[in-house]
């Protein structure tokens, strides 16, 4: 009775032990594999003892530019500088009352110190805190400057991005902030429900996508209409009535008759919202998810998801407005660059990306980051099939103000209305330049503008002349 009962004891005293164990495992593989999430955690107080003990790293432009930088004074006391104020606002971000941009999603590295010991002895002497290591963006000043400036007075966002790689080269959002002055105005900045100055648009801000997304609903009738689609006609008299649904083609242009080419050039709506009644919405919904829809996203930095939810419950009138980019569909900036990154890069997405290396204070390399597939999009075909359609909208659709340009290239405007007044529209282009091998994805979004092919063409044009004459 009493070795039954020993040995009950022991089968229990092996079963909690054995658990601990497990515990312990998993606690020190967690500790290992989410050290910058543990590190960046507000309650953990090794991060203080970091930020004592170093000084704040730099974070500089792919041409070594200076973003952001700390200034000490005679006294010690530390200032964050960022040399070219509200032109990286959003994306470099500030690092005081909370954190954003880059400075949040590189802190563990920017509070970190991996200079030399004999450095360190000798800082400990002269009780100075240690050099933080340094972050090097991908990002490009030149065409950052180009985009903030052309951008001008207007709210909206501008994405500039290599699709090979993934590359984030600018990166702009307005309104903005001077994160030099963050902590003066950070009541003023709360205090402020309307504008969403803190809000970076890119990546942040939900928008009708208009008839950009029309590249979506071009792409689910080629995948459903392989052999067939180029035999596509319609004659368009200005609008697409359904029941008690009309569709109007914006500023109810007459189009006449179209073919699938044509249609996706001139932006008709009425020929759109004819394809979106003829899609399989189940084979659609599929679609949504290959293009990462309604999704996370695989990305280093703060994003808000892109949503349309269409199945086979969705009612005509809901898909008719789907088709167009209207009605409940809401996507961001970078959601659309990377679908055009897609069809640019063969129907392969590459994982955007901000931030090249992290190296010491004396420039020796601690971390690379190398460019990553993130999932094929669509098949090389399909990518070759949409690049023409998009070369057509620059020869003879809504946006010609790109054409006679030294270098091809390729997009989609959009006039995506966003209120019940049938004249107020954001301007949207997406495109890529040159077609025979794209070096450059350039997305844009302005606020209230009106017409795509009026207003972001040509910033996309001012885009990507600045960057063809610098090449």
């Amino acid at each position: 009775m009493r070795k039954k009962r020993n040995r009950q004891i022991l089968v229990v005293t092996y079963l909690f032990v054995a658990v601990f164990l497990c515990m312990m495992g998993y606690t020190c593989h967690y500790a290992i594999t989410h050290q910058q999430e543990l590190i960046n955690n507000s309650y953990n107080s090794r991060q203080e003892i970091l930020v004592a003990q170093n000084t704040r790293g730099s974070i500089y432009a792919a041409g070594r530019q200076v973003l952001a930088r700390t200034q000490t004074d005679e006294d010690g006391k530390e200032t964050r500088e960022y040399p070219y104020g509200n032109m990286f606002s959003h994306v470099v971000g500030y690092s005081v009352n909370g954190r954003y941009g880059i400075e949040a999603s590189t802190n563990y590295y920017l509070i970190n110190s991996n200079a030399k010991l004999s450095e360190k002895v000798a800082n400990d002497v002269a009780g100075l805190k240690y050099p933080g290591d340094n972050v090097v963006t991908t990002l490009d000043v030149d065409l950052q400057q180009v985009a903030y400036d052309s951008l001008g007075i207007y709210k909206g966002a501008v994405i500039v991005t290599e699709p090979s790689t993934g590359r984030i080269l600018a990166m702009v959002s307005k309104p903005d902030f001077d994160p030099n002055e963050i902590e003066t105005i950070w009541d003023e900045l709360l205090e402020d429900q309307e504008s969403g100055v803190l809000l970076n648009r890119v990546t942040q801000g939900l928008y009708p996508p208009g008839s950009t997304f029309k590249i979506v609903t071009a792409l689910e009738y080629i995948r459903e209409n392989p052999d067939s689609y180029s035999q596509y006609t319609y004659q368009c008299n200005g609008r697409f009535s359904l029941g008690e649904e009309t569709i109007n083609c914006y500023h109810g242009t007459v189009h006449g008759y179209e073919d699938f080419s044509k249609s996706f050039a001139k932006s008709c709506n009425a020929s759109f919202a004819n394809i979106g009644m003829q899609l399989d919405r189940n084979r659609f919904a599929d679609t949504l998810e290959s293009l990462l829809f309604n999704q996370e996203l695989k990305v280093g930095f703060a994003y808000n998801q892109s949503k349309l939810v269409i199945d086979e419950n969705t009612e005509d009138a809901d898909m008719m407005q789907a088709a167009i980019g209207q009605g409940t569909t809401a996507v961001t900036p970078l959601q659309m660059n990377m679908i055009t990154c897609a069809i640019a890069n063969d129907g392969m997405l590459m994982k955007p990306y901000l931030v090249d290396h992290v190296e010491t204070h004396e420039g020796n390399v601690i971390k690379q980051f190398e460019p990553t597939t993130y999932k094929r999009m669509m098949s090389e075909k399909e990518a070759g099939i949409m690049n023409e359609l998009m070369q057509e909208v620059v020869k003879s659709g809504t946006g010609t103000k790109l054409s006679g340009a030294s270098y091809t290239a390729a997009g989609k405007t959009g006039s995506a209305e966003y209120n019940s007044v049938k004249t107020d529209s954001h301007a949207w282009f997406t495109g890529f330049a040159p077609v025979e091998d794209p070096e450059l994805c350039v997305t844009i979004i302005i606020e209230g503008a009106g017409s795509g092919g009026d207003y972001a063409v040509p910033i996309a044009r001012r885009i990507f002349d600045a960057y063809f004459e610098k090449r």
